[in-house]
This record gives structure tokens, C-alpha cells and sequence, in this order.
């Protein structure tokens, strides 16, 4: 069986979407998991109770108060069932035939994961998402898809939706999220999955249809919930630590920690004046941990406008070429 977990919090709009994508791609293997997180803006919880009829095993599962992302994947990995685990966010949708071809691909080739294309929908703009790995349809080793330190790999394109899971990978403590992080809940978890996972294969799949600049979404939400991503990339760089390649593997972690850093500072607008200060202190307290010649490593090639951004907060970084 197939587990197929999807988080939904103040979505009602788009649940007619997500369900009727699934009942296009309904088999009776197939278990639907919906995770309801305590929705406050809307009727999320009946739109689900009602729809979800429509599917052979379809489940509504609600949080008695709101847990964020990745805690509402957690409840879904450990009520599900299934073999295989995949994730779909509650505004999203799938083609049809989907997660027949997504089943088909990871037991032909039994690997621990499998990560696939996407499409990204802003309005009526479609642009194809391709997973940065170039090999496809062939078994490789997770972590020799983090580096190089200057390209974006796999560890740079971390959506848990864009793939699908082997059970063995939640029973080694692989697909757990961090409970409790409101943004990049994903970071820690890509990284864990590429260090510490045996085989997965990149396939050409583009099934999974990713909304953009939805107003509700957390990403265009400036509030203080955007800052937890300092929490998730101090915990890459902790677990990171006791890596047997650490040295190797830092300076890519910093980079990546260090692009959204400058990301947030260039769309520092969006945040009130409150949480904007908060990021600024934020971002130069976690710079000031980080030697110039880590961030010289890391950060070559970045580009002007960006290291401009992280020198503005941290100073010095003389030596870092952008």
C-alpha cells in the first residue's frame, strides 16, 4: 500500500482541486491521509470531511491546535500505513495516473527514495521544475548529490512533495520532520536524507502541480514565523557536525544557510518593522559565528547583490570574492 499525506490548513478554495486530482489517481492500494492543523480562517475540516468521501480510503485527521507544517507531516507518517510514503501540500494538485507512475518507478528500482520534476503554477504561468540532478533512471548514492559547494544540488531543491518514500527510511529515523518549524522544515530533512539514506534515483515525473504566490501561503506571509529558518539551518550545521565528512560537507551548508539569509534581507520589506529588525539582528549574530574563511569558502561566486546583503549585517568579509 501507498500512503499519501497531505497537511491542510486554511485551504478550503483549493480542496475541491486536491481531492478531485486525487480521485484521479484513486486506486485501492492507495490510502489518503489528510492532516487538518486546526484551520481558524475557514471550514478546511468539513470541506475535507465531506470531499474526502469520494476516495476508497480517504482519512481526516485534525490537530486540536495548529502545529505548523512539518508537525502535520509527522501525524500523517505515523498514522499511515502504506509501503511507500509520498506528501502533497493541501493547495497543491497531481496529474492524473500520478502516483501510478511514482509507485511503478520506486518498486522497479527498490531504491530508498525517489525525486522527480515539477510544475510551478503562478496565475496562469506554468514553468517546469527540473530536480538539479542530471543521471536519471539509474540507482545513486544520496551523498555524492550534495556537492559541489558552488552548483545547486539536490540538498538546494528540498520539497518533500516531489518524491516518494521506501517505509524503511521511517524506520531507520530518516522521514521525520523537526516538530514544531514554521518555514524550511524541509532544510534538515533534505540533508539528513542525502547524508544518511543508502540509494535513491531521480526520475522525469512532473505530476505534482506547485501553487506560487498564494496570499495565504507562510512564504509570502511577513511575519515572524518567516525567521524560523534560522532554527532549521542551525540544525543542518548541528547534525552536520558529527558527519565523518563534515569538513567537506560545511561549506555547502553554509552557502545554502547564507543564500537565504540574503534572500530575507533583499525582501526585507514584506516584514514589519518589528520582525524586520528582529531578521537584522538575527542574521548578524549568526554571520558573526562564522569565520570569514568559512564564509570565503562558501560563498565564492555568489554574486555582488547578495554578499553586499550579508556584509551590510555582519562587516569585514574582506576576503570573500563575490
Amino acid at each position: 500500500m501507498m500512503s499519501v499525506i497531505v497537511p491542510c490548513y486554511n485551504v478550503e478554495r483549493y480542496v475541491p482541486d486536491v481531492v478531485l486530482s486525487l480521485v484521479n489517481n484513486d486506486r485501492d492500494d492507495i490510502e489518503f491521509l489528510f492532516i487538518e492543523d486546526c484551520s481558524t480562517k475557514d471550514r478546511t475540516y468539513e470541506a475535507l470531511l465531506e470531499l474526502s468521501k469520494r476516495l476508497q480510503h480517504g482519512r481526516v485527521i485534525r490537530h486540536e491546535r495548529n502545529g505548523g507544517l512539518a508537525t502535520a507531516r509527522n501525524t500523517g507518517i505515523d498514522a499511515s500505513e502504506g509501503r511507500y510514503l509520498t506528501f502533497l501540500d493541501g493547495d497543491d494538485w497531481l496529474a492524473p495516473g500520478y502516483l501510478t507512475q511514482l509507485l511503478d518507478t520506486i518498486t522497479r528500482f527498490d531504491a530508498d527514495f525517489v525525486r522527480v520534476d515539477h510544475v510551478s503554477v503562478n496565475g496562469v504561468q506554468r514553468e517546469v521544475m527540473r530536480a538539479p540532478e542530471g543521471r536519471r533512471n539509474v540507482i545513486l548514492d544520496p551523498r555524492l548529490s550534495i556537492m559541489p559547494v558552488t552548483d545547486t544540488t539536490m540538498v538546494d531543491y528540498p520539497y518533500a512533495w516531489a518524491g516518494i518514500y521506501h517505509r524503511r527510511l521511517v524506520d531507520r529515523g530518516l522521514l521525520h520532520f523537526h516538530d514544531g518549524l514554521r518555514t524550511a522544515e524541509d532544510r534538515p530533512w533534505i540533508w539528513g536524507l542525502h547524508r544518511k539514506a543508502e540509494s535513491y534515483v531521480v526520475t522525469g515525473l512532473r505530476g505534482v502541480f506547485y501553487r506560487r504566490g498564494i496570499a495565504s501561503s507562510l512564504t509570502q506571509i511577513g511575519d515572524v514565523r518567516q525567521l524560523d529558518f534560522f532554527r532549521s539551518f542551525d540544525l543542518v550545521l548541528a547534525e552536520l557536525a558529527d558527519d565523518p565528512e563534515a569538513g567537506k560537507l560545511r561549506p555547502k551548508a553554509i552557502r545554502n544557510y547564507c543564500t537565504v539569509i540574503a534572500h530575507q534581507l533583499m525582501n526585507k520589506e514584506r516584514f514589519d518593522r518589528k520582525v524586520g529588525a528582529q531578521l537584522r539582528q538575527m542574521a548578524a549574530e549568526t554571520l558573526s559565528r562564522i569565520s570569514e574563511e568559512d564564509l570565503s569558502d562558501a560563498l565564492f561566486g555568489m554574486g555582488e547583490e547578495r554578499v553586499h546583503e550579508l556584509r551590510r549585517v555582519r562587516g569585514g568579509m574582506k576576503e570573500v570574492r563575490a
